[in-house]
């Protein structure tokens, strides 16, 4: 697990009001900057610190959308700092963007606070020389938005595109060969936004319209999603969600609208045998579950044995004893368990992937992306399909699905698997992108028949 360097500044219960978070999300940029993961780091100094609800949600969203626009704050530095950005001191650099993010990105931070807040962490964490910096330069900045001065945009539409919307720049190019310019704007201001929260509710164990009656009742905003028969999306602010009704009886649980469009394409009947591939942490084995009465059997593969444990939770929690968590490698299934050879109605490849489609989910995912890794995923992918397909019955139906935008990982895996296997039958295929109308994260999937 990676490890990182704590603050300087001890944590204590006696800041001003309002820095704690500030604070928080502060570590946990610095925590990011030297190889942990945001959602690691966060979970890590949340825990370290006493917070209100609405201070923790404040920590959240400044270190998540500081992290998400590190490109463009990193323009805004170049433009009024004295030093670049990429030769600030980093711990300067993050306090930094921790400021101009919330003047630039918080509609509900007042400048003056943003200012003043940004200002005592650098004289409380160890910085207090470059207080005066920090003061000025977040002053320029307020000074340029109340003239109505943007940042000034590269010609190249490219570069413009992946500054301002903080894209790395091989993506941005990308996204321009893949999409209209409007498309790929709208991409990476979703790609910079919180993502939804959605549900799926447990059709075996209660009603949609039962559930927003529940939430409604606890005072908890949520709404149908339009097209998914169990969707529902929370529009509020919700707390723990462990607290919410419903939760410990198994009547819902957490998925993306867009992962709930999966499992009903692979048209899961009761009795039959489904082998999930890449199950963890379970969201698709349970809904899988779901649409066969729980009659039947899920395996529920996974390489990872923590990950798995959760599939288990999720199964007891959601009352579906027919999935069956396995630990185990698809591409080599068939080798370990050759009595497995055709026993399979359906099975679904939720393969691993860039997850392009979930950025806005990871925020520090894009800054972590290779393109020269897509080789090695694609070559991963068709090993997936290849190893899984003595497992399939005669006539069978397989769903390859990936969180990922990327063409070379959806749709032209799947065509040189077809050009490989004339027999098989493309029955449907789509994808979805960050941005569009349907909402939610990006995804592909395609149905396809054994020949």
């Amino acid at each position: 697990m990676p490890r990182w360097p704590l603050s300087s500044s001890p944590v204590t219960t006696t800041v001003p009001r309002g820095l704690a978070p500030r604070q928080l999300a502060w570590q946990v940029l610095q925590a990011v900057a030297a190889g942990a993961y945001a959602d690691g780091a966060l979970e890590r100094e949340l825990g370290r610190m006493e917070l209100s609800v609405a201070d923790r949600g404040l920590a959240t969203e400044l270190a998540y959308g500081a992290i998400r626009q590190r490109r463009l704050l990193d323009a805004w530095l170049d433009l009024l700092g004295k030093v670049p950005a990429q030769k600030q001191p980093p711990k300067l650099r993050w306090l930094l963007h921790l400021g101009l993010y919330q003047l630039l990105a918080s509609d509900r931070i007042p400048a003056s606070a943003a200012v003043s807040t940004t200002v005592e962490l650098a004289k409380r964490g160890g910085l207090a020389k470059l207080a005066p910096v920090v003061n000025g330069l977040l002053r320029a900045c307020l000074r340029r938005q109340e003239a109505g001065e943007p940042l000034p945009m590269p010609q190249d539409p490219a570069v413009a595109l992946g500054v301002s919307q903080s894209l790395p720049q091989w993506l941005a190019q990308d996204l321009l060969a893949w999409l209209p310019a409007d498309q790929a704007e709208a991409f990476g201001r979703a790609c910079n936004s919180p993502p939804a929260l959605d549900l799926r509710v447990n059709r075996l164990r209660n009603s949609r319209e039962a559930v927003l009656q529940a939430l409604a009742a606890a005072d908890v905003a949520a709404e149908p999603i339009e097209h998914l028969p169990m969707g529902i999306s929370l529009t509020g602010r919700s707390g723990d969600l462990r607290q919410l009704p419903g939760y410990e009886q198994g009547h819902w649980c957490v998925q993306d609208r867009a992962a709930q469009r999966i499992a009903p394409l692979l048209d899961p009947q009761p009795g039959e045998r489904i082998l999930d591939a890449c199950a963890a942490p379970g969201g698709k084995s349970t809904h899988l579950a779901e649409l066969m009465n729980n009659e039947g059997t899920v395996v529920a593969l996974d390489r990872a044995e923590a990950r798995l444990r959760r599939v288990a939770r999720n199964s007891e929690r959601l009352g579906l004893p027919c999935i069956h968590p396995r630990h185990g490698d698809a591409a080599t299934l068939v080798e370990r368990m050759p009595e497995w050879r055709g026993s399979f109605d359906r099975i679904l490849v939720d393969a691993p992937c860039s997850g392009l489609g979930t950025l806005a989910r990871h925020a520090d995912a894009r800054w972590r992306i290779e393109p020269t890794a897509i080789d090695g995923l694609v070559l991963l992918q068709r090993q997936l399909l290849e190893g899984l397909l003595p497992l399939l019955k005669p006539g069978g139906r397989l769903v390859y699905a990936t969180c990922t935008v990327h063409p070379r990982e959806n749709s032209e895996v799947i065509a040189a698997f077809l050009a490989d296997h004339p027999s098989w039958t493309l029955l449907e295929n789509w994808q979805l992108w960050p941005g569009s109308s349907s909402g939610g994260d990006g995804f592909f999937a395609a149905a396809l028949a054994a020949g």
